[in-house]
């Protein structure tokens, strides 16, 4: 089943260089997700050829325009296109005002209901949950209210050896064994053990979202090894005094957080304007990271189970 992140935007605060502002689409087992939504956004999903009536959940880390100025232009581009399904956006305070009044003042109604939930403050809380998936907060370190977003599939049903599964069994003795369960008898007893017909459920899949933040050693314990790790890395290490300053990330630093996580990959995104080649941002974090990537428009990241 499908796990893949789709890169829409990597910028920080403008576009640049062909780079756009935060944005990305995350698909896990068939379900859509979009992470942040900056200018553009609607136009990036186009690009990809996404169908952006199949996201549902829009997961805002934080009121800064860059990651969600391009929020009212996609739920314009839905209303005109006549979706009907729900629509889920969650984020800190404020987002529900921000949008209100928009539409109040452009007369406009949604054909669509649009459900608002808020993210709480300094909060590690699961935000989203059904049966294959849970989508959690991470804590962040910004000038305003900001979260990050960790994605975990839940433990996957063990898979059934064809090969040695009794013919005639019932399917709902099928459905148990996919459960873990031994096969019985209506008196209880064990006809055939569970790890005689089964094999091990496939792997559960997790990617961690870390949008703009200050340098955070605390947040390795929730993303411990995590499949994929999108963090921030707006700035050289040269230029760790201005990171500090504004409560972002150096290239090192996000490598460093990748390390003490023990992910298996870094993509790295949020880049400043001042950097037209990202080269450097790149091997400065390979330096200390091996497994590192930028984060580059059009650019898929794909988990595979």
């Amino acid at each position: 089943m499908s796990f893949k992140i789709t890169i829409l935007g990597s910028s920080g605060a403008v576009p640049a260089y062909g780079r756009h502002t935060s944005s990305q689409l995350v698909e896990i087992q068939n379900r859509y997700f979009l992470v942040d939504c900056g200018e553009a956004a609607q136009i990036q999903l186009m690009r990809v050829q996404a169908n952006m009536h199949r996201i549902d959940h829009i997961f805002i880390s934080h009121l800064h325009g860059d990651h969600y100025l391009g929020l009212m232009g996609l739920i314009f581009t839905m209303h005109l296109q006549r979706r009907t399904n729900d629509l889920h956006l969650y984020s800190h305070r404020g987002l529900d005002e921000i949008i209100t009044v928009q539409l109040r003042y452009s007369r406009s109604i949604p054909n669509f209901k649009i459900i608002f939930h808020r993210l709480e403050k300094n909060v590690r809380e699961v935000i989203f949950e059904d049966e294959a998936l849970t989508v959690e907060t991470i804590p962040l370190s910004h000038r305003i209210r900001c979260s990050g977003f960790l994605f975990k599939e839940k433990t996957k049903p063990r898979r059934i050896d064809k090969t040695r599964l009794p013919s005639g069994i019932p399917l709902v003795q099928v459905a148990n064994l996919k459960k873990g369960d031994d096969v019985v008898d209506t008196d209880g007893n064990i006809l055939y053990k569970n790890e005689d017909l089964t094999f091990d459920p496939r792997k559960s899949r997790s990617y961690a979202y870390c949008s703009d933040t200050g340098f955070l050693p605390s947040i390795a314990e929730q993303i411990k090894d995590v499949d994929i790790l999108y963090h921030e890395a707006t700035f050289e290490e040269e230029e760790a005094a201005k990171a500090t300053e504004t409560l972002h990330s150096t290239a090192r630093q996000a490598a460093t957080i990748a390390t003490l996580a023990n992910a298996k990959m870094l993509v790295l995104g949020h880049f400043s304007a001042r950097y037209k080649d990202l080269t450097p941002i790149l091997l400065e974090a390979q330096a200390a990271f091996a497994n590192a990537h930028l984060a580059l428009e059009g650019e898929s990241f794909t988990i595979s189970d």
